[in-house]
């Protein structure tokens, strides 16, 4: 089964990508955001309205090297969407590596696969808010969802 995965190379420091992950995940992916995300074990919400929602914990952190969330819970309650919710069980994982040329910051969600019914909305959904974060941590203004 093939992962979900999205690279982007960042002209930043790795502190500074690990700090948009655990501290300011409402300023690049939804204002929509209760809860905590900088330490591991914390739980969040993310909504975007009222038919869209995930609740994560943070399974893994290493400092400005990985974080980890874990879907506890999800709702994706789009119509003709028959499973709405694939997400739960699955894992999100972000990688930030050091290269000569800057950062590298790696998406892969573990569990989001070709074979599961979201797919295509959801990969659509990861582009959208992986350049919202791109633009958040290069410019400081990235283009969350905001109800």
């Amino acid at each position: 089964m093939e992962n979900y995965s999205q690279t982007i190379q960042l002209g930043v420091t790795k502190d500074r990508v690990f700090k948009a992950l655990t501290d300011e995940i409402p300023f690049w992916w939804t204002t929509m955001f209760e809860g905590s995300s900088n330490k591991k074990d914390d739980r969040f919400t993310i909504r975007f309205g009222d038919l869209i929602y995930k609740v994560m914990q943070v399974e893994d952190l290493h400092e400005n090297a990985k974080v980890v969330w874990h879907v506890e819970d999800s709702l994706i309650a789009l119509p003709g969407l028959k499973n709405q919710k694939e997400w739960i069980g699955t894992t999100i994982v972000w990688d930030i590596t050091e290269k000569e040329n800057g950062i590298v910051l790696q998406l892969e969600h573990i569990g989001l696969s070709p074979e599961i019914e979201c797919y295509d909305i959801c990969t659509d959904g990861w582009r959208q808010f992986v350049k919202s974060l791109e633009a958040y941590i290069e410019t400081g203004k990235g283009q969350p969802f905001s109800n």
